[in-house]
């Protein structure tokens, strides 16, 4: 008797679980490229994992699934030293925002997905990096969590993309840097169309190459001197009482150096100066002993408006001298919890603001009065125009190009990390200067209560040495002043609209004439 064997049924797929830690792994890898790490090189091929795995994706679902875990996990990486305060709540904000890369990924699956051609992966090498910028854009929103992490930001240290970022902002780094990592996961994946990807990674090398040659950079305007004063951690009680005689010692002790400015942290002062007659005079003292005027940092309930307000103050021999910036953006959860009604729970579960701070309306250009150093680019004997940004505005790159259009000489920077002093997040606030100066060609000084405090020209380079996280010192730093505005202060962000506009185009094309599916 013949035994026939049972017919063979097809084995199901593969289960995907394997690939669901690949998609997080390679979404968090261009975290390093930021400091700590800082291996800013990496970025030139940090995305090609995440790319490569998406294109391979078995179906335009799967591929979405995995740009939104990639979005996750890379946001997670980036903003990972807020867990101690967020808690679990920071996973839920992580997967919400990765859902931005979900475009992302269709994108890559669409264009690179299958044995692309030359066209489809010229077109890719346009439109991929829009998408990611997208993404960026979207993200970047206050309300959101602001620009913190954007990939262009990784080159905060490297001359020739500092050079691309005055003329198109963090914006045009970002999108060559992503129409490199595209260009190099197309060489690799797409044997028919290597000759259109090495013709990309040609163009973006010819792009890099003009801005160094050819890209018009500041003119020198003459120095000036500015102090920073960074009291540290103070551990214990009284933390508000010590710190603040901590700064006017560390003041003191500036005399005599002929200091233009002198620059204390956010949150410096506990105390507001219309009301506290004590505090205000003491501060005046300081800027008569010092021969310069004091911008300090109050973090306090007002006498004149109701809330409490993050505020930048200027303070001269005689008193608060009228100029005052109240912050405008304000860190969610940390100083305010969006729709408090929807979402209070979350200072149940973490350290969310209990009270949600008060907002500045718009930006202010100050001028010091006072200043006994050399002050040869300030104009009239005393400081320079100041510009102040307080905390994570100086991420925000349409907030420094403001104030460089206002007509601020110098952008200062006041913040503390007190609650993340351990992290990563000290050294990437402070690399943030460079890239803000570039961008404007005004020197931008990054002065923190807690945290690292920082210097850079008006090219980005490097004044001096950072103050790091255990520094408790007044630095003082020659600035050198600069004149001419930068063409991305002057066009603004030309980069992201070109970017959005080759989306709009990419997709009514689509709709027109669809593109032949990935095979």
């Amino acid at each position: 008797m013949t035994v026939t064997p049972p017919a063979r049924t097809s084995r199901p797929a593969a289960a995907p679980r394997p690939r669901i830690p690949a998609a997080v792994a390679a979404g968090a890898l261009p975290a390093l490229s930021f400091p700590q790490p800082a291996l800013w090189w990496l970025t030139y091929g940090a995305l090609v994992p995440w790319i490569l795995l998406v294109r391979s994706a078995p179906s335009a679902r799967r591929a979405a699934l995995e740009g939104w875990l990639g979005g996750a996990g890379f946001l997670l990486a980036v903003h990972h030293w807020l867990l101690p305060s967020l808690h679990i709540f920071i996973l839920v904000l992580a997967a919400l925002l990765g859902l931005l890369w979900v475009p992302w990924g269709l994108l890559v699956h669409r264009l690179l997905g299958g044995d692309p051609g030359p066209g489809r992966t010229a077109v890719a090498l346009l439109v991929v990096p829009a998408g990611w910028l997208l993404a960026e854009l979207v993200r970047s929103w206050e309300y959101l969590g602001g620009p913190w992490g954007l990939l262009g930001a990784s080159q905060w240290q490297v001359p020739a993309a500092l050079r691309l970022a005055s003329l198109g902002g963090v914006w045009l780094v970002g999108l060559l840097l992503v129409a490199v990592n595209t260009a190099l996961a197309a060489l690799v994946s797409a044997p028919r169309a290597r000759r259109a990807a090495g013709a990309g990674l040609l163009v973006c090398a010819a792009v890099t190459a003009g801005a160094w040659w050819w890209a018009p950079v500041p003119r020198a305007a003459g120095t000036v001197r500015v102090a920073v004063v960074q009291p540290g951690v103070m551990p214990g009680g009284d933390r508000g009482l010590r710190r603040f005689d901590r700064e006017e010692a560390l003041t003191r002790g500036l005399a005599g150096r002929r200091v233009d400015l002198v620059v204390w942290g956010e949150s410096s002062v506990g105390t507001d100066l219309g009301r506290d007659a004590a505090v205000r005079g003491r501060l005046a003292a300081l800027s008569r002993a010092v021969g310069a005027d004091l911008l300090v940092n109050v973090d306090a309930r007002r006498s004149d408006r109701p809330g409490i307000f993050k505020s930048s103050v200027l303070v001269g021999p005689d008193g608060p001298t009228g100029d005052r910036y109240d912050k405008m953006r304000l860190v969610p959860f940390g100083e305010y919890v969006p729709a408090r009604s929807l979402l209070g729970w979350a200072t149940s579960v973490g350290k969310a603001a209990g009270e949600d701070r008060g907002r500045g309306e718009r930006q202010v250009v100050m001028r010091p009065r006072s200043g006994s150093g050399s002050g040869s680019g300030s104009g009239h004997g005393g400081g320079p125009r100041v510009g102040p940004l307080i905390c994570f505005e100086s991420a925000f790159p349409d907030m420094s190009r403001h104030l460089a259009r206002s007509g601020a000489q110098l952008i200062v920077a006041q913040s503390s990390t007190s609650t993340f002093q351990h992290s990563w997040a000290p050294e990437q606030h402070a690399s943030l200067a460079a890239l803000r100066a570039a961008e404007t060609w005004r020197p931008v000084v990054h002065a923190t209560l807690t945290g690292v405090s920082a210097a850079a020209d008006a090219r980005g380079r490097t004044i001096g040495r950072w103050a790091g996280t255990g520094a408790s010192a007044a630095v003082v730093y020659d600035v050198p002043l600069a004149e001419g505005t930068s063409p991305y202060a002057r066009l603004g962000d030309w980069a992201l609209y070109g970017a959005l506009a080759t989306l709009l185009l990419y997709v009514l094309l689509t709709l027109r004439r669809p593109v032949p599916p990935a095979r």
